[in-house]
């Protein structure tokens, strides 16, 4: 269950960089809950997941997942740039998330 709890909180740590690119520095409302909320959920559910997780890896694989999938939503969304370098560079950290979880031997 660790590991559920794990990839939704990095899930909505995706939503929460969505939510705060489209809030305008916090002038529309609504984005801004959901930035918080989701913030905030996405903190509540890293914390269940560390009750049998080692810190260090979770937390590594937490801010990792949320990152390639928020450079993936600004390309696809924001139509930031995608380039062959930003995609291998993705790809070195997506081989690094999946090495940390066939290291781990927990949870």
């Amino acid at each position: 269950m660790a590991w559920a709890y794990l990839f939704l909180a990095a899930a909505l740590e995706i939503v929460m960089g969505i939510s705060l690119k489209l809030n305008a520095g916090w002038t529309r409302l609504g984005a801004s809950i959901i930035a918080v909320m989701a913030g905030l959920g996405s903190i509540y559910l890293l914390a269940l997941a560390l009750r049998s997780l080692p810190v260090g890896m979770a937390y590594a694989m937490w801010t990792g997942t949320g990152t390639i999938g928020l450079v993936l939503a600004g390309m696809l969304i924001f139509q930031d740039e995608m380039s062959w370098p930003r995609v291998c560079f993705m790809g070195l950290a997506f081989i690094g998330i999946i090495g940390l979880r066939f290291c781990e031997t927990t949870g």
